[in-house]
């Protein structure tokens, strides 16, 4: 048995430990366990090409999924349609944490490990804000380059 290298990266205030690659299972999945700062998740996206799952470990997370929101507590598991615009925020008021599942999982491989501030081995702590706003563009751009397009926020009126 082989012990995979862990990546960790962080991204949108969660903390993103790869656990698998997508190269790591012959391109099946990639398996992600991410901490998630209170407030904050992932904003509307889709990906026509990525599977993608989510399975609650710690925490309450909203979970939207092609505008139906969802409240998703420990154990739960909540599927993204393939392609379905999907987001998640944690509503806690502690760090959730919750497994992301992604198959084949090469849009996420790419997209984090690229838009992601790589972290140390073995962080397990989010760290503390740097006070530096978000190149948005850079991420957008470099989600498009992966098969991963973000969607503007819809405000109710």
């Amino acid at each position: 048995m082989t012990t995979l290298q862990t990546d960790t990266y962080y991204l949108f205030g969660n903390l993103l430990r790869f656990h698998a690659h997508s190269p790591d299972t012959g391109g099946a999945y990639c398996l992600v366990e991410t901490l998630t700062a209170p407030g904050a998740g992932a904003p509307p996206n889709r990906h026509p090409d990525d599977d993608e799952a989510f399975y609650i470990l710690e925490g309450l997370f909203e979970i939207m999924v092609d505008g139906e929101t969802v409240q998703a507590q420990v154990g739960s598991f909540v599927k993204i349609p393939t392609g379905a615009i999907h987001a998640f925020r944690n509503i806690g008021p502690a760090p959730g944490r919750l497994l992301i599942i992604n198959s084949p999982g090469r849009v996420h491989d790419g997209f984090f490990t690229e838009a992601g501030e790589p972290m140390p081995v073995g962080t397990r702590d989010l760290p503390p804000p740097n006070g530096e706003p978000l190149d948005i563009q850079r991420v957008i751009e470099i989600g498009r380059r992966n098969g991963l397009e973000f969607l503007p926020v819809d405000h109710p009126h």
